[in-house]
């Protein structure tokens, strides 16, 4: 593309972004879509949160994305917020407004964007979560306001699953998460449930870790998904398919937030060809 002084700008900001994929979705859907805009990583160091929003808004800057650790400490720095990044205490798309950036959180919508996608479905689901931090919690939330019946969330400790628990619980008006220590599994009810892996264990380096790596549990599962996308196959995901089950990884879910979040910044629609297109390219850059 040739860029020139109308080039609109559209980035992410976070510590690291050095082997970010994002640049590599926005860039190719604004490509195909005709868009004028070019997308970069902005490295932001411990503490200079609120001066890079600030900067981005002086410079004109569309719109941004933002990544770890940033998604709650930018939220003091916003002009507005949408309602469900409010409730789920996490914003990772800043789109510019008028005196500032409204915060959206746009995670959790690709995620399930990500999992219809492949024919899954949460409304009256029953659900094995595992994990208590900041992605489970959104989960769990995801799980609660499209309808699943019940959320199983395992954690090693079991007052964070708790709290998580609790929160949710109270904000969707019903007892829908069900905390559990990691090892107290077997106390699920037999069947095939969707299990979604929302932990950090299983990345680069260590992609023979699992949180769980019992035959039991996963006879358990009928559809595994991991939010991990690095390594392709984690080995929850390879756990789950020695077992009967079907599994996927977090690719799709990283897709659909920035379809999303480009969505919200140029107030269109992208089709479901070009977010096929854009998913091969991710694919093929993963070695697929």
């Amino acid at each position: 593309m040739e860029i020139n002084g109308r080039t609109r700008t559209c980035g992410l900001i976070g510590n690291p972004v050095e082997h970010t994929l994002s640049p590599m979705i926005h860039n190719t859907l604004a490509g195909r879509l005709g868009h004028d805009l070019v997308y970069v990583p902005f490295p932001v160091a411990g503490g200079s949160v609120e001066e890079a929003v600030a900067g981005a808004h002086a410079l004109g800057i569309l719109g941004l994305n933002v990544t770890v650790p940033y998604k709650s400490e930018v939220i003091p720095y916003l002009r507005e917020i949408d309602p469900l990044a409010r409730d789920i205490g996490a914003v990772n798309t800043l789109v510019r407004c008028v005196g500032g950036y409204k915060g959206y959180n746009t995670d959790m919508e690709g995620l399930y964007r990500a999992m219809r996608s492949e024919g899954i479905e949460l409304d009256g689901q029953s659900v094995i979560l595992l994990g208590a931090g900041g992605a489970a919690r959104a989960v769990a939330y995801l799980c609660a306001v499209k309808g699943a019946d019940r959320v199983w969330m395992l954690n090693r400790t079991l007052e964070k699953a708790q709290a998580v628990a609790d929160e949710v619980n109270g904000r969707a008006g019903r007892n829908v998460i069900c905390p559990m220590r990691t090892e107290e599994y077997a106390a699920i009810p037999d069947g095939r449930y969707l299990a979604i892996q929302g932990t950090s264990v299983g990345l680069a380096p260590r992609t023979q870790d699992a949180v769980i790596a019992e035959n039991a549990f996963y006879e358990k599962i009928g559809t595994g998904f991991d939010l991990i996308y690095n390594p392709w196959e984690t080995r929850f995901m390879q756990l789950v398919r020695a077992h009967g089950g079907r599994a996927y990884n977090g690719m799709k879910m990283l897709l659909y937030q920035g379809i999303i979040a480009y969505e919200l910044w140029n107030d269109t629609r992208v089709s479901e060809e070009d977010a096929q297109a854009v998913y091969d390219r991710l694919a093929r850059a993963a070695g697929r």
